[in-house]
């Protein structure tokens, strides 16, 4: 059984960790030929993605590693 200072520094980390993780934001989704896209807006820049990707975003993964390259002002 985990001592309480464990837990508590458990749960310390998770919340260090969820704040850290930058947040993904859907400003517009299209439905075209059954394809979705989404244009989403990260740590202030804006993305046009797949459904693939959007979900990559969620998971954590940043725009740079996913090599996604900013939307132009429409």
């Amino acid at each position: 059984m985990a001592s309480p200072v464990a837990r508590e520094n458990s749960r310390r980390a998770a919340v260090k960790q969820a704040l850290e993780r930058h947040k993904v934001y859907v400003t517009a989704q299209s439905f075209s030929g059954g394809a979705y896209s989404a244009r989403v807006l990260v740590d202030g820049e804006a993305y046009w993605v797949d459904e693939f990707r959007l979900s990559q975003l969620r998971q954590g993964l940043t725009p740079a590693e996913l090599e996604l390259t900013p939307a132009a002002d429409d």
